[in-house]
């Protein structure tokens, strides 16, 4: 598993001829994923072929009008000196007709992201600057003088919360979105007027390895805090961008954390506001006429009020035009959360994902009469792409996954309902045939229905029914007993993060195979605050994060024990984030569990609030902790450490910054001033998710060691390199 290619980032050419997909492997020292892009036949009747090559890897593929193909890549300039350092991501272009790729744009930050116009050679990428610089030059011999005299330290002010984002401190660069016209003569004259002075910052760069523009085309288009993790389109003819811009001053409470939507044009850089009503809007699509804004209108919610998403229509205005009009919702009454939208090659309607009972399918919603419509029965769908033109308008391509089939790419009819889309030949590898995958329904203490997924190995000398399909099976009704003896399973209860998430496509971190491959049954539950199940299965645990989740987990594992499959007196359970914080609850409440697994967990919820690098964001649903501290203690899993006995197996990595490793090594300590059996797995160089294939195959021996343990009483096997 770990060395299967994982498949991300879907694109499609103009005019529909070619699909290019990022395939992520492993590098020959093991030590992290590199990724190549692979090009798929739309017609599914070529062979997938790789397109790059490099130690670097490439990534964030987009199409030209033309049919060229730029990506990002840290590969080295050829023309570089031989002692040349490792640079950044840049930008480099595949030319349709072939040949060797050409390198467009090498800023010294990297390139986070990069988007292209339907119709123009015009091209938007996302680059952090320092905040003296007004070229990439400029920046570039800013990070230089930095680096030369060893200065690392970054100074905030109270309008940059948050200083930390995921894994990473934010600064001193901000972020900023660069104009490439490469349509555009690249003369003298227009790159001196553009660049400000390029030549005379370059002779005092010296010694920078690579041109950052080698044409000079590019522009500052826009910068500042607003930008950041910011949604873009272009508009077809390349004349507008359209963004997300989060609100920026002193933010001191949750109604600070909203983002607006802007209109930039390319020509003046003149920002105009789209919608700022207060609700955050992102995933911004510009239509194919380029007068109106598909894009996810969010109210976040408050300690009283759920959140809730909606689909919205903003009009695109010319520069005349003084009076804007509000955004219209599309989804209206539509008790399901959008994603993704995209349009269709008319413009005549909107594609979107949403979760719905353990699937994620594509809908297709009119814009006219706001009609919506399920276009496929199961699965998850990722990476929409609809070609501008081509295959007659009706032809959508996407990646496919389920909880047992890893993400491939398949051809959707967008006339369709309820389609099984068409497989197509795809650069990944074969999905796990010796398990089989039934959908469970449990009635809950307050009578809700919880759905959840149970894999099962598929007994010695019987093949899972695969309809046709390769690998593991989905069944919508449970089957037949399945098990690798005549012995009864062990259960482990793998419970996802979020919260408002939903175990409904393939997971590389958390895969349920990998257990059921040793002989495990895994259940996955969608307790209350999952997504797909309705805005009122969210009330349920809003705030309340140790009441209807854990009571709905409960009851899906006692109708699931109660089977004659599965051992029930043999159970242990496990998560991440959000996950994991359940798990801490569980093993402060019951002693039902022989082991728990708790990664990158919330462990003390009120010290949490002021170490986490979003303390704000948990104030939509919890409230201020120093003013009202009752909702964060009533569902703080510390104040029952005195309570718990089940052996417990703690996991975090020293980068999180999302759930810091002080909850982990708080919660252990606490374990073990209390005389629990608990372990402590530490990496020094994760974050939130353990993302090196070293580190992952460390993290499954001794997650799989630890269960072994105590669900079959063998001794602990200790991973050699620990």
């Amino acid at each position: 598993m770990l060395t299967r290619p994982r498949l991300s980032g879907l694109t499609v050419a103009p005019d529909g001829s070619l699909l290019v997909v990022g395939v992520a492997t492993p590098a020959p020292d093991g030590a992290r994923y590199r990724t190549a892009l692979w090009s798929v036949d739309p017609a599914g009747s070529a062979a997938p072929r790789q397109l790059t090559r490099s130690a670097a890897g490439e990534s964030a593929a987009a199409f030209l009008p033309g049919g060229d193909l730029l990506f990002t890549s840290a590969r080295p300039d050829p023309d570089a000196a031989p002692d040349s350092p490792e640079p950044p991501a840049a930008l480099w272009r595949l030319p349709r007709s072939g040949g060797e790729a050409e390198l467009l744009l090498a800023p010294s930050a990297g390139i986070r992201g990069v988007w292209t116009a339907a119709e123009a050679d015009v091209v938007v990428v996302a680059a952090e600057v320092h905040l003296a610089a007004s070229t990439l030059e400029d920046d570039a011999a800013r990070e230089q003088a930095r680096r030369d005299a060893h200065v690392t330290a970054r100074l905030y002010e109270p309008d940059e919360y948050p200083v930390r984002f995921w894994d990473r401190w934010l600064g001193p660069r901000e972020p900023a979105l660069w104009v490439l016209d490469l349509g555009a003569e690249a003369d003298a004259e227009v790159a001196d007027a553009v660049e400000g002075g390029v030549d005379a910052e370059r002779e005092g760069a010296a010694d920078a390895e690579r041109d950052a523009d080698p044409g000079g085309r590019v522009r500052l288009l826009a910068r500042g805090a607003g930008l950041r993790d910011t949604g873009v389109a272009l508009s077809p003819d390349g004349s507008t961008v359209v963004t997300t811009w989060a609100r920026t001053g002193p933010r001191r409470s949750p109604d600070d954390l909203v983002t607006d939507l802007v209109a930039i044009d390319v020509a003046s850089g003149q920002r105009r506001v789209l919608a700022d009503d207060g609700r955050s809007y992102g995933a911004p699509s510009v239509s194919p006429d380029g007068s109106e804004v598909v894009c996810i209108a969010a109210d976040q919610g408050a300690p009283d009020r759920t959140p809730d998403h909606t689909l919205v229509l903003v009009p695109l205005p010319d520069a005349e035009t003084e009076r804007l009009a509000k955004p219209r919702d599309l989804t209206p009454g539509w008790d399901r959360w959008p994603d993704a939208p995209t349009w269709t090659a008319d413009g005549g309607a909107v594609l979107c994902t949403a979760d719905d009972h353990g699937h994620a399918p594509v809908f297709r919603v009119d814009t006219v009469s706001r009609e919506v419509v399920r276009l496929t029965t199961d699965g998850a769908y990722q990476d929409l792409a609809v070609p501008a033109s081509g295959s007659g308008g009706r032809a959508g391509f996407a990646l496919r996954s389920t909880v047992a089939t890893a993400p491939h790419p398949v051809a959707l009819d967008l006339d369709a309902q309820e389609q099984q889309p068409v497989a197509l030949p795809s650069p990944g590898g074969d999905d796990p045939a010796d398990t089989r995958v039934e959908r469970i329904t449990t009635t809950a203490p307050d009578g809700a229905e919880v759905g959840s997924w149970l894999v099962l190995p598929v007994a010695r000398g019987k093949q899972a029914d695969t309809g046709g399909r390769s690998g593991a099976e989905v069944a919508d009704a449970p089957g037949e007993a399945a098990t690798t003896s005549s012995e009864p399973l062990p259960l482990v209860v793998l419970l996802h993060g979020g919260p408002l998430g939903s175990w409904n496509a393939w997971h590389w971190r958390w895969n349920p195979h990998v257990w059921a491959a040793e002989g495990y049954a895994v259940l996955l539950p969608d307790p209350a605050l999952s997504t797909g199940y309705g805005r009122a299965w969210i009330e349920r645990g809003w705030g309340r994060w140790g009441q209807a989740p854990y009571t709905d987990v409960m009851a899906a594992v006692e109708h699931v024990a109660a089977r004659p499959d599965i051992d029930a007196d043999r159970v242990a359970a496990g998560g991440g984030s959000f996950g994991g914080y359940l798990a801490n609850w569980i093993a402060g409440q019951t002693d039902r569990f022989r082991a728990i697994i708790t990664h990158a967990s919330l462990w003390s919820l009120p010290g949490f609030h002021g170490t986490t690098d979003l303390g704000l964001f948990w104030e939509r649903e919890f409230g201020d902790p120093y003013l009202d501290p009752a909702r964060y203690l009533d569902s703080s899993p510390h104040l029952h450490v005195g309570r718990i006995t089940t052996p417990m197996l703690v996991i975090h990595g020293e980068l999180d910054v999302r759930v810091p490793i002080s909850e982990g090594v708080t919660l252990w300590t606490d374990l073990v001033r209390h005389g629990v059996a608990a372990r402590f797995l530490y990496f020094p160089d994760e974050h939130h998710w353990v993302l090196k294939p070293q580190h992952a195959r460390l993290w499954y021996e001794t997650v799989l060691a630890f269960l072994d343990e105590h669900l079959r009483e063998l001794p602990f096997e200790r991973p050699a390199l620990l």
